[in-house]
């Protein structure tokens, strides 16, 4: 578990590049690349742009660290009821 919450960070500070919140393009880039496996339209562009409108709370056209973890919380709650074989909307 370490390990893969040192990977979610890391993967989130990678995509930054130095900066304190993603942009549009490193938002689109991170998902493509590191959740493309287990995100359906991981690669439209149109997809991506409504989710990351989803995650910004606070409307900056920019994704923080906290609106990044709130899409981590939904997959993971997506991926244990896949797993649990549970058919409730993740919410």
């Amino acid at each position: 578990m370490e390990s893969a919450l040192q990977t979610v960070v890391m993967s989130y500070i990678k995509a930054c590049k130095g900066k304190e919140n993603l942009d549009s393009s490193s938002f689109k880039k991170l998902v493509s690349k590191q959740l493309g496996g287990i995100m359906e339209d991981a690669d439209s562009s149109s997809a991506v742009k409504e989710m990351q409108k989803g995650l910004d709370e606070n409307s900056d056209g920019k994704v923080s660290f906290s609106e990044y973890l709130n899409l981590i919380g939904y997959l993971a709650k997506s991926l244990s009821q896949k797993q649990c074989g549970t058919t409730e909307a993740a919410s």
